[in-house]
């Protein structure tokens, strides 16, 4: 451990997650402003797999319950998602793309991948592998 008057914010890997954080949502927002980057997720994860339960979903793309049902019912009113009580098992909800959904995510992806490159411009290919095979072990 280090030693606590060598504390430096600015050292910190939370303090440096966040800023990376912060550029990339500046330039998600500026090339995909009809939805956020947690909606984003859970419509390219539905693209993905097709049709999954609700909390399934949720555990795929990092969410907490509570969050993922916020982020489908905002998904729902904006019409990319809907909901079904599934057939296999009644207490569970099915979450699926619309039509107008799956539309929406084929034609954003493009911009998804430029979002990605953006926030790692400054970083080589190698550097960029490196940097995700780190982040995995955290």
């Amino acid at each position: 451990m280090s030693d606590p008057s060598d504390y430096r914010l600015e050292d910190q890997i939370g303090f440096k997650l966040r800023l990376a954080n912060q550029k990339h949502l500046e330039v998600f927002s500026r090339l995909m402003p009809d939805v956020t980057p947690t909606q984003f997720a859970v419509l390219a994860k539905l693209k993905e797999t097709g049709s999954i339960s609700q909390n399934h979903l949720g555990r795929l793309v990092g969410m907490d319950a509570a969050t993922t049902k916020g982020v489908v019912d905002r998904l729902k009113r904006k019409g990319f998602v809907l909901s079904t009580q599934s057939q296999k098992d009644l207490r569970r909800l099915d979450i699926s793309l619309t039509p107008e959904g799956r539309a929406f995510t084929t034609k954003t992806i493009e911009n998804a991948l430029h979002i990605s490159a953006h926030t790692a411009a400054n970083l080589s290919s190698r550097e960029l592998d490196r940097l995700l095979d780190l982040l995995d072990k955290l």
